[in-house]
């Protein structure tokens, strides 16, 4: 593995602190309703907040985003000071977990595909690390409180981040720049994960029929 410092522009920067804010608050929420203490809530909240981007580093053989920069630590402590402070509203609202979820969903699918395309891969490996990044820390949170991972189910998850790849690469094909499509990619995953809610739009269950002989 070679280091590899990537230098991202300012708005994407602002992007990936937005993102990490709202998937460490996201997997913060969850911990406090499994009755998780200070610690553990902090080490989900974390694991949320870095999983999707680690993995992705990973893959792309460079070095891990958060060992080169303290902040990602230093921002999920401060989203657990938030829930802390602020737990009567957030711990408390069903809501609240989904929003955040939704809204960092959208921040780093951004911040996958960007952080892909500055070290060179091509489109389609973009789009596929935009979507580990957006969708693998969920993955590894929903693992350590013991719930079946959420892209495992009928949720439009994952696939909001594909289709914010797609909207991704169109907007690049005409030329926008990258701070418009950023904008634009990220509304679209999120309007796409609160639609697919909302009106309860789902993906098929995978169905296989077996016939049993009961006699065996």
């Amino acid at each position: 593995m070679v280091h590899i410092e990537v230098n991202y522009p300012l708005f994407f920067q602002i992007c990936d602190i937005l993102g990490t804010l709202a998937f460490a608050i996201s997997g913060l929420r969850l911990a406090a309703s499994k009755d998780f203490d200070w610690f553990g809530a902090y080490v989900v909240g974390l694991t949320t907040a870095i999983g999707g981007g680690t993995i992705r580093d990973l893959l792309l053989d460079i070095t891990p985003f958060w060992m080169t920069n303290p902040f990602y630590l230093i921002c999920s402590g401060f989203a657990l000071l938030l829930v802390i402070i602020f737990k009567k509203n957030w711990v408390s609202e069903e809501h609240t977990w989904f929003l955040f979820d939704a809204i960092g969903l959208g921040f780093f699918t951004v911040t996958g595909i960007e952080r892909s395309l500055s070290v060179g891969f091509p489109f389609w490996i973009a789009i596929i690390m935009g979507t580990i990044t957006g969708a693998a820390g969920g993955i590894l949170r929903d693992v350590l409180i013991n719930e079946t991972p959420l892209i495992f189910r009928k949720d439009i998850y994952a696939t909001a981040c594909i289709m914010g790849g797609l909207v991704f690469h169109l907007c690049d094909a005409c030329g926008l720049s990258h701070e418009v499509t950023a904008v634009i990619v990220c509304a679209v995953v999120i309007a796409i994960r609160l639609f697919a809610v909302k009106y309860h739009v789902e993906l098929p269950i995978l169905h296989i029929n077996k016939s049993v002989d009961d006699s065996k």
